[in-house]
């Protein structure tokens, strides 16, 4: 079960689509979906986790949370809007395309991705791109 909430002053249009593409996106990992957590939010929010949880003064645009068991994925990503909004002027995407790659990034790591090692980033990177192309595939 994928459940989106709004800490900040965003709404994401279109829930099913979204929820059906993590479906497609857990499905093209041979995962099962248990219950996934999507939470929009702002700078702040995110910050104050970061020091909370993972003793980081840093701004970010994702932190997740993985509470998964064997091959059913679960978890809690929080996504700061103002990093992916800053993001998307900086490489110069579309707010979507960006937004997507964030929440991509997200199922990524709680399907056993990382991102330490050069080689981990290239292999996140790809997967992304992968996965962002899947929301724009024709649903059915």
């Amino acid at each position: 079960m994928t459940e989106f909430f709004f800490e900040c002053d965003f709404e994401l249009n279109a829930l099913d689509d979204y929820t059906d593409w993590v479906n497609r996106v857990l499905n093209s990992e041979k995962a099962k979906s248990g219950t996934i957590n999507f939470v929009f939010c702002d700078d702040d929010y995110l910050l104050n986790i970061n020091k909370k949880f993972l003793d980081h003064d840093t701004y970010t645009d994702i932190i997740t949370f993985d509470y998964s068991k064997k091959e059913v994925i679960s978890g809690d990503i929080f996504i700061s809007i103002d990093r992916v909004k800053e993001n998307a002027i900086r490489f110069r995407q579309k707010f979507s395309n960006e937004l997507l790659r964030v929440m991509a990034h997200g199922l990524l790591h709680l399907l056993g991705y990382n991102d330490k090692t050069e080689k981990e980033i290239k292999e996140m990177r790809l997967k992304e791109d992968d996965k962002i192309k899947m929301f724009h595939v024709e649903q059915k």
